[in-house]
């Protein structure tokens, strides 16, 4: 699909609600160039949990920010991170890094950071980027912005069938905690909470497949 103009697509929503299986589709199709910003986060929460850096040091979080090398590299269909030179794709996954990138994502300074580079990425456009705050804090001027949501079951579902297929065993029910206690820690923090921009257009994804929020998203990026 080819538009005139090389649009910013701004992704935004919860754990689970399929922001980043949406946003890959919707650059696939686009022919646009996918910036998954969640990555970001769980690149920089993996490194401090794999060299023992203390979660409630703004300090020291704010150092492994300004000294890590995030990039995004295309390995045939798939879009690869790597840390430090080191692909880290798989690792960032982990239920234990999505349990702390809350933590680390509120930090002033580590935000300040990365949302400076994130914003150098869309400077020339033909962009999908998802997260939690990019309508809002990172792209505010962005040409379409869409909030994706969906029940805490459903997302809990999803995340639990995805951990499965990676053979980590959870229990469902305490999956489902986490996820509560993670959207309580997105939309409670004082810096770029979680919340949906006063022009997006909220998309629920309970009861759809990932091809129709694909196609909705598609016909508002024609408008």
């Amino acid at each position: 699909m080819k538009l005139e103009k090389q649009l910013v697509i701004a992704i935004d929503g919860p754990a689970g609600a399929g922001k980043s299986t949406v946003a890959k589709l919707v650059a696939k199709r686009l022919g646009y160039i996918y910036i998954d910003t969640g990555a970001m986060y769980r690149a920089l929460t993996l490194k401090a949990l794999q060299e023992d850096i203390d979660l409630q040091s703004e300090v020291d979080l704010a150092e492994l920010a300004q000294s890590t090398e995030i990039k995004f590299v295309k390995e045939g269909l798939e879009d690869r991170v790597v840390i430090d030179g080191v692909d880290k794709t798989e690792e960032i996954r982990a239920n234990k890094v999505s349990n702390y990138v809350s933590i680390v994502a509120k930090v002033a300074a580590v935000r300040e950071e990365l949302v400076r580079i994130q914003r150098g990425l869309a400077q020339a456009g033909g962009v999908v980027m998802d997260g939690r705050d990019i309508g809002t804090v990172v792209l505010p001027q962005a040409d379409l912005k869409i909030f994706l949501n969906a029940t805490v079951e459903e997302r809990t579902k999803r995340r639990y069938q995805e951990l499965q297929q990676k053979e980590e065993n959870v229990d469902f029910e305490q999956l489902k905690e986490e996820i509560i206690r993670r959207d309580e820690l997105d939309r409670n923090r004082d810096i770029a909470p979680l919340k949906k921009a006063d022009d997006a257009i909220e998309i629920d994804t309970t009861n759809f497949e990932v091809e129709e929020v694909v196609d909705k998203i598609l016909e508002f990026c024609k408008l």
